[in-house]
């Protein structure tokens, strides 16, 4: 009976994983993370993404590509992707799932997730630019609430560039 338990248990946590490797070609590992797994051959363009919710600002689900240009420093559960005009928005993660904290900034990723309006309270605001690693004269400065595009990730998939060593 014990073992029966103990297997179930390992079950339970192997199926509770949110990182996986999806596979390996030509020297790119693709990494998933989160519940939902991402098909990045339904994804359309951070651009494009933008223009079709700017168009209601209503809550819709997207599957989308963008560039990563900021990670939660602390656990990973929240990244900054560029709109491609200079301006970045956050993409927090559903139900705090985790990427790697070292995640290279400029990192190509596949996002699955909805996209809404909320208005962020000051202290959340404060929060996520100290998981940043922003200094305390910065956090300071913030002092009013934002209203803003927000998207809550279920899953996020990017690759991971392998280096080869040469010899000479």
């Amino acid at each position: 009976m014990k073992q029966l338990l103990f297997a179930g248990a390992i079950a339970i946590l192997a199926a509770c994983g949110s990182d996986k490797t999806e596979k390996i070609e030509k020297n790119v590992t693709i990494k998933s993370y989160g519940p939902v797994e991402v098909n990045p051959d339904e994804a359309i363009s951070v651009q494009e993404m933008l223009t079709e919710f700017n168009k209601t600002k209503e809550e819709q689900e997207f599957t989308f590509e963008g560039k990563i240009t900021e990670v939660c420093t602390n656990a990973g559960c929240w990244v900054n992707i560029d709109k491609g005009n200079g301006e970045t928005f956050m993409v927090r993660f559903k139900d705090h799932f985790t990427i790697p904290i070292e995640t290279k900034l400029g990192t190509m990723a596949f996002l699955h997730g909805v996209a809404y309006m909320d208005t962020i309270p000051v202290e959340d605001l404060q929060h996520y630019a100290e998981d940043a690693g922003k200094s305390e004269e910065e956090i300071a400065k913030i002092t009013e609430p934002k209203y803003e595009l927000n998207f809550e990730a279920d899953g996020i998939m990017f690759r991971k560039e392998e280096t080869k060593k040469t010899t000479n």
